[in-house]
């Protein structure tokens, strides 16, 4: 039986301290989902670790989109952090406009919000 859990969207490539701040950053915003208690996915969290350490580019959009549609499907809502480049970045935009053409629920946290309460 799967259980609901909601899929997290966060800026990568676009992100002003770069992937690796990406990286922290998105593990930080899940982390504190998860403190919540809601069951959070996070694309970047979850996949950046095993590109850098699988040796597969990090950026390569296609490769990643292909399986983070696979989640996608099964997740049941969309959390988008506004964190910085949130706006500008196309992985969100993809990810927003699969949700709204799904029918799923979208809800956008404010990042500051989140960071000042895991503090």
């Amino acid at each position: 039986m799967s259980r609901p859990f909601v899929y997290v969207a966060t800026p990568y490539s676009k992100y002003d301290g770069g992937l690796d701040a990406a990286f922290v950053e998105a593990c930080k915003a899940t982390a504190e989902l998860i403190r919540r208690g809601i069951a959070a996915y996070s694309p970047i969290a979850h996949t950046h670790p095993v590109a850098i350490h699988g040796c597969i580019d990090p950026l390569d959009h296609d490769r990643w989109m292909a399986l983070d549609a696979a989640m996608m499907d099964a997740a049941s809502e969309l959390y988008v952090i506004k964190m910085p480049g949130w706006d500008q970045s196309k992985g969100v935009a993809i990810e927003i406009e699969t949700f709204r053409a799904a029918g799923k629920p979208i809800r956008f946290l404010s990042w500051q919000t989140l960071a000042a309460e895991a503090a």
